[in-house]
């Protein structure tokens, strides 16, 4: 049997070990053989060191981590070893004040951010479901409790009686205090009007750049609670930082942004759902021309480490579970994985591409390209036809053409044809003005063009 994450060989006992027991019972259990070389052949220890080691071992592994595991004295031919088995252990488990992992084939030393957040799994808790003791039901931000009950009602997840219930009550059926009374981490971030008072970084940062990412135009800073965030966020990418190109089919006017924005929408929700909020990074999103990036300091599951299995079917596992399941009850996301399917939905609806995901141990790092319709405008081609006609329907749509092209559309609303003359008589312009009106509706598509007796008619297409 090789070595690897829960085998390790030893040809000699040293009490440094203990640390590689620790790491084993916090990770996944392991074995430890003592008089194997590291080829794996039992190169036997002595009858005195057997003695000794079966004894001494168990009582050091009790004596500094509380912990029993099965030390056993084997026999290969006239040689004997022992074999130290280790169980992995529900709670956290230190040696000497320190706390050890095993990681592939490496022991390593569990500090900081990672200590809290072992010591949290090991107890059944999330970050997000720590209490905070100062916090009272009226110190959170009733705007952000009535939006939370509106999108909620609206979108099925709970009704108006349940929505109309005193607001200690609606929390504890969110499941938002501890087992003590407390509020947790989660309606703080959720509905308490500054939750950075508590938590650094707990807002998102916007910025535009131009050409390199030293270039940053402008830049905004969306705080509050992160239920009224996300709609915030939104709609001042989608007005301030992203430019809709305007378009027409036939005569309806197009806005045709980059990206789809219900695909925008949920990145977003999954990045405040799954952030690290403990790492106190905000949430960053960077606008370019062509190019969105939206970058949290987070996690994703285990496995789920590539955007080709992120669009895979999966189940849902949010790194804050109480503040998903907030996000979830209002129903701004959904539960199972679906975001993933509506990010799809959306992007096929511009037939964009789908956003690219790079996840490491800094971050997940989420690119969105524009979609080909919308480079094609951004490039103003000339002898693109598209454009072109919608240049036009646009200049007619504007100033002072607005109106009388407007009461031609009208006209043919009910009927299917319109000569020039029925053109003056409802417009009140002159027949050279009406004719240049026609012909531009006529190489947008909308009429066409059919010579009579009398003149030209225009029929509707």
């Amino acid at each position: 049997m090789p070595e690897h994450q829960t085998i390790e060989w030893k040809e000699a006992w040293h009490d440094e070990y203990l640390e590689w027991i620790c790491g084993y019972a916090n990770a996944y259990g392991g074995t430890l053989y003592i008089g194997k070389n590291d080829d794996g052949d039992v190169v036997g220890i002595s009858d005195k060191d057997s003695r000794k080691l079966l004894e001494a071992i168990p009582n050091k592994i009790t004596d500094t981590m509380g912990i029993v595991v099965d030390v056993n004295l084997l026999y290969e031919g006239d040689l004997q070893y022992i074999e130290i088995i280790v169980e992995k252990y529900p709670s956290l488990i230190s040696y000497h004040g320190k706390y050890f992992y095993r990681s592939g084939s490496t022991m390593r030393t569990i500090t900081g951010k990672e200590l809290d957040k072992a010591l949290l799994k090991s107890q059944g808790r999330t970050w997000d479901g720590m209490p905070i003791p100062k916090l009272k039901v009226e110190d959170l931000r009733r705007e952000a409790i009535e939006l939370f009950k509106e999108k909620a009602v609206r979108r099925g997840r709970l009704t108006p009686e349940e929505t109309g219930v005193e607001d200690a009550i609606l929390l504890d059926n969110l499941r938002l205090f501890d087992e003590d009374g407390y509020l947790i981490r989660a309606a703080m971030l959720a509905f308490y009007k500054d939750p950075e008072k508590w938590v650094t970084g707990a807002y998102v940062k916007i910025g535009y750049f131009d050409q390199s990412d030293a270039d940053l135009r402008y830049q905004d800073e969306v705080h509050g609670s992160l239920i009224e965030q996300v709609d915030k966020t939104v709609d001042l990418v989608y007005t301030k930082y992203m430019k809709a190109l305007i378009t027409y089919e036939g005569i309806q006017r197009v806005e045709q942004f980059m990206f789809h924005q219900d695909a925008f929408r949920e990145i977003l929700l999954n990045a405040i759902v799954h952030k690290d909020y403990s790492a106190c990074n905000p949430i960053q999103i960077s606008v370019y021309e062509d190019k969105i990036y939206i970058w949290n300091d987070g996690e994703m599951p285990e496995g789920l480490d590539s955007t080709d299995k992120l669009f895979m079917k999966h189940s849902s596992k949010p790194y804050n579970p109480k503040l998903a399941n907030v996000f979830f009850m209002s129903g701004m996301i959904e539960a199972w994985g679906r975001g993933f399917d509506k990010i799809k939905e959306a992007c096929a609806r511009y037939d964009g591409p789908l956003p690219e995901y790079n996840i490491s141990k800094s971050g997940v790092m989420v690119l969105c390209k524009a979609c080909d319709r919308y480079l094609k405008l951004l490039s103003g081609e000339e002898n693109n036809s598209l454009i072109s006609n919608d240049r036009i329907m646009s200049e007619l749509m504007s100033g002072k053409m607005q109106k009388p092209v407007q009461q031609i559309l009208e006209y043919l609303k009910y009927n299917d044809t319109i000569t020039t003359m029925i053109g003056k008589e409802i417009t009140g312009k002159s027949e050279a003005q009406v004719r240049r009106y026609l012909k531009a509706l006529t190489d947008c598509g909308v009429v066409k063009s059919k010579k009579t007796t009398k003149g030209n008619a225009y029929t509707k297409i």
